[in-house]
């Protein structure tokens, strides 16, 4: 079911949505879409300070040559067990890395771990990047192991190759 959306009024300095007109003509969009965006991001923000389940992406650079960083860093991350979905890992040049840990559980937790994580030593900067995965107008249906109401094109695609193969079409003929 779509929400029904509500109109409602609006009071700021001239300056201040003269400016906010500028950032939502450089985005293309509407002031309706730039407002909506910016509830959303508070409501995060806010779901996220009340520590509810997050999602986490942790950036940082690191000198690898600092004697068992990588190890202190994996340590870490084994704590987390499968809380931690992927760890991407990036060369910048001969001295520093870049790593992005992709991470779930509770908010605090995870930016307990980020903490720890920046304070290490070796680590020269990075920052945390939290969302909740609660969906604010969706979160009653949100729960682990419920069913979505659509599809997903990739899930089908991957369903119709399957049924394919199984019926003969993805067998390889002779010569």
């Amino acid at each position: 079911m779509k929400d029904e959306l509500v109109r409602f009024g609006i009071a700021m300095e001239s300056s201040l949505l003269a400016a906010f007109d500028e950032v939502v003509k450089s985005r293309g969009g509407s002031r309706s879409e730039a407002f909506r965006d910016l509830a959303r991001a508070e409501v995060v923000r806010a779901q996220v300070r009340a520590d509810g389940p997050a999602v986490g992406a942790l950036t940082i650079v690191y000198d690898h040559h600092v004697r068992e960083l990588t190890e202190r860093l994996t340590d870490i991350q084994h704590e987390l067990g499968q809380r931690v979905h992927c760890t991407t890992h990036v060369h910048l040049d001969h001295d520093r890395c870049l790593e992005v840990i992709v991470m779930h559980g509770q908010a605090v937790e995870l930016q307990d771990v980020a903490a720890r994580i920046l304070a290490t030593r070796g680590v020269i900067h990075g920052g945390l990047e939290l969302i909740t995965t609660e969906v604010p107008h969706k979160a009653a249906w949100r729960r682990a192991g419920d069913e979505h109401q659509h599809s997903h094109a990739h899930r089908e695609a991957k369903n119709k190759a399957g049924e394919k193969k199984k019926a003969g079409g993805g067998k390889k003929r002779g010569r």
